[in-house]
């Protein structure tokens, strides 16, 4: 940015500004994409992108006096995408943007003062073109040489596709989203958008140095607090970046895709902006923060937030913990957030009951303190939490995989900014063992006994609905009439049955009872063999059926 410290230009601008006004042959051709050495742009003219989609040249903002060169929408002149001196706005309609000596940029105003330049330096011949995309580079050379300056990397309010948001890990260059000062006036604003690089990758808004709405960490789908992210994935691909050079976050989006912004408003609103040609209006697709729960730590420490519950202030403290203030949580102030019922077992790293209860269907807390790696499983993750007396709650770090995820993240501060949102992620709470009892079945019905038990019963069962519609059930109906006829036995001899065939079998007049004896859980354990996997002959989504021995009775 130009600063009033540049003497060294004024003796340039007394030779170059007085031939900038008089000669307008060396004005930029009209409709052009191109400014080249010995041709500028003054209030009026303009460039334009190849295609016809942004315009470069002045604008008033609404203001009267006030002029700045910008670009815009060429559909909609009143969606400004990039302001060169939104700080120092010329006072007329005098203005010039010309290339110096020196191949910088230099916006002069009608007194011959550099309000903003590019602060670029070159040797060779320098073109200035605005891109389809919205860009205006500056090139060493003709329009295929490097790039040695561009507007995407100088942000105003507004993300394009092909732009970034984040930082340069090797020299540390920021590139973030700054709000005009009002609706009608380009100024710094308060609100700035960036990329939080520590911890994982989350985007946050802040008023001043004061977080107040944070999208939630990257999940390596989209951000863990926008699940919108996934509706609209057919138009644009996200990108974040994260090597040891930089950590960014940027879009861009797919063929077909109609024109889009991301903009960050005056007021601290995040819009995501898609262009309708049907209505010639932007449509919002999403708008951050959406709700109370959106507002940065809206339920404190340990408090979870549900925008469904305005009976409860939309709060409540995570399971196991309890306001910390509780006359103040009644007076609907929950800004000091929950403490803990029971103190978690440490176990000196060496062993611990404490165990994990599962949020689900949550945006995960703030990560700009927690723990990260990438190389290890879920489970492991749960492993390596457990030994950490520190470790307060663990989450899977990328789900583009599928199932549970995979990687970590771990929490070891406090958990800041939770709420419920529609198809949110799953965080896993330590919590004390008393604290768990609550979830698990009473110790005197264990889990390994109800599914050593009910899954041969559910099998004896089936055997029996199978033998209702099998043929043995038309010759036990046949047996049955021997009921009201009792058979004649003989003593001492086998035993013989009247009307039955003498190479038949005789009948199970077991079979006859109208109830079943109650099996006990050492018969069916007897009856598998002690659920032998060699005597499995069935799996399913929720049970195991196993091939029995009946033991009779008799």
């Amino acid at each position: 940015m130009w600063s009033k410290n540049q003497p060294h230009l004024h003796s340039l601008l007394l030779i170059v500004v007085p031939f900038l006004f008089v000669s307008t042959a060396s004005a930029a051709n009209p409709e052009s994409d191109i400014l080249d050495k010995g041709r500028n742009i003054t209030d009026g003219e303009t460039l334009v992108s190849p295609g016809g989609s942004f315009t470069l040249g002045f604008f008033p903002p609404g203001v009267l006096g006030k002029r700045y060169l910008g670009i815009w929408f060429s559909m909609d002149e009143d969606a400004i995408c990039w302001v060169a001196n939104r700080d120092h706005p010329l006072t007329d309609a005098r203005g010039v943007l010309v290339i110096s000596d020196t191949r910088s940029l230099l916006l002069i105003d009608s007194s011959g003062q550099v309000v903003w330049s590019s602060n670029t330096t070159g040797t060779a011949s320098t073109t200035v073109q605005l891109l389809e995309s919205g860009n205006l580079v500056s090139r060493d050379g003709n329009a295929s040489g490097a790039i040695t300056w561009q507007s995407f990397d100088h942000p105003s309010n507004t993300l394009l596709p092909g732009m970034k948001i984040g930082k340069n890990l090797w020299t540390g260059e920021e590139w973030y989203l700054t709000s005009w000062r009002s609706a009608d006036d380009p100024a710094t604003g308060n609100f700035r958008y960036i990329t939080d690089t520590e911890g994982v990758p989350q985007n946050v808004m802040l008023d001043g140095g004061k977080r107040i709405y944070r999208t939630g960490p990257w999940n390596g789908l989209w951000f863990s607090g926008v699940t919108e992210m996934g509706t609209y994935s057919d138009m644009f691909i996200y990108r974040l970046t994260s090597s040891p050079s930089e950590i960014t976050y940027g879009y861009v989006a797919k063929a077909g895709t109609p024109f889009s912004r991301l903009v960050l408003t005056d007021d601290g609103l995040f819009r995501r902006l898609v262009w309708d040609t049907s209505s010639r209006a932007w449509k919002i697709f999403f708008q951050g923060p959406r709700d109370i729960c959106d507002q940065y730590g809206r339920c404190g420490a340990f408090g979870l937030c549900n925008a469904s519950a305005p009976s409860t202030s939309f709060c409540s403290c995570v399971r196991g913990f309890s306001p910390a203030s509780p006359v103040q949580w009644k007076m609907r102030d929950t800004s000091n957030g929950c403490r803990r019922n029971v103190t978690l077992d440490c176990g000196n790293g060496i062993s611990t009951t404490d165990g994990f209860v599962v949020m689900q269907g949550v945006k995960l807390p703030d990560t700009h303190n927690a723990s990260v790696d990438a190389s290890i499983t879920l489970e492991e993750c749960r492993t390596r939490c457990l030994a950490n007396c520190s470790c307060l709650a663990y989450a899977p770090l990328d789900l583009k995989g599928g199932g549970t995820g995979t990687g970590c993240i771990i929490w070891r501060e406090d958990l800041m900014d939770l709420r419920h949102v529609d198809g949110g992620q799953s965080l896993f709470l330590r919590s004390a063992k008393s604290e768990l009892g609550e979830a698990q079945p009473p110790k005197s019905f264990p889990t390994g006994i109800v599914i050593g038990v009910t899954v041969p019963l559910v099998t004896i069962i089936l055997a029996l609905v199978a033998f209702w519609f099998s043929p043995w059930r038309r010759r036990w109906n046949r047996e049955r009439i021997l009921v009201d006829n009792p058979p004649r036995v003989v003593h001492n001899a086998p035993r013989v049955v009247d009307n039955v065939a003498p190479d038949s079998h005789p009948p199970n007049l077991a079979l006859l009872t109208t109830s079943f004896p109650a099996v006990g859980l050492p018969a069916v354990v007897q009856a598998t063999g002690n659920f032998s996997e060699a005597n499995i002959i069935g799996k399913g989504g929720f049970s195991v059926i196993y091939k029995v021995l009946i033991i009779s009775c008799t």
